[in-house]
């Protein structure tokens, strides 16, 4: 009996451990240049060439998932890093998401996130919890914005890539 009450004990501190390690990592990125200002352009030439590079830059990351808003030039702008990662692209609303949950759902997860220059440092800034990152600019492209969470601890930076 005393044995098993130990091989219990440890299965349970070991289960806690593990959990208790458990680190998601969140990448926040802009969609590329788009064609035109009209309501739901593609990317330009140079865009696409963008959403390339961003799976260069990735390609030493395994993404579990890949989350864009509904519109082309974010999920032309994710397409390149889905496809090497051979996952499907999923759909989130800027407006409606729940922090809590997407956090919760996501937990121990590679997460990347398209989203647009007003968009993606207040999902950032929910998730750390300050307002530490203003809105990107509107000739801005290339920022990456990195939250780890692990444990109770949340880590952040940005990115200034060309």
């Amino acid at each position: 009996m005393m044995k098993f009450f130990l091989t219990l004990i440890t299965a349970l501190f070991m289960q806690f451990g593990i959990a208790q390690n458990t680190s998601t990592t969140l990448y926040f990125i802009r969609h590329a240049e788009k064609v035109d200002n009209s309501l739901n352009p593609d990317l330009s030439e140079v865009g696409l060439k963008r959403a390339e590079n961003w799976s260069k830059i990735f390609s030493a990351i395994r993404f579990d998932e890949i989350y864009s808003t509904n519109y082309k030039r974010t999920i032309e702008t994710a397409t390149p890093t889905a496809e090497k990662n051979k996952i499907s692209i999923k759909i989130y609303d800027h407006k409606t998401i729940d922090i809590a949950s997407f956090i919760k759902e996501n937990s121990g997860k590679n997460v990347l996130l398209v989203g647009h220059s007003n968009t993606i440092p207040n999902l950032v800034n929910q998730i750390i919890g300050e307002k530490v990152y203003p809105d990107i600019e509107d000739t801005t492209f290339g920022n990456l914005y990195i939250v780890t969470i692990s444990n109770t601890s949340v880590t952040h930076q940005l990115l200034k890539l060309p």
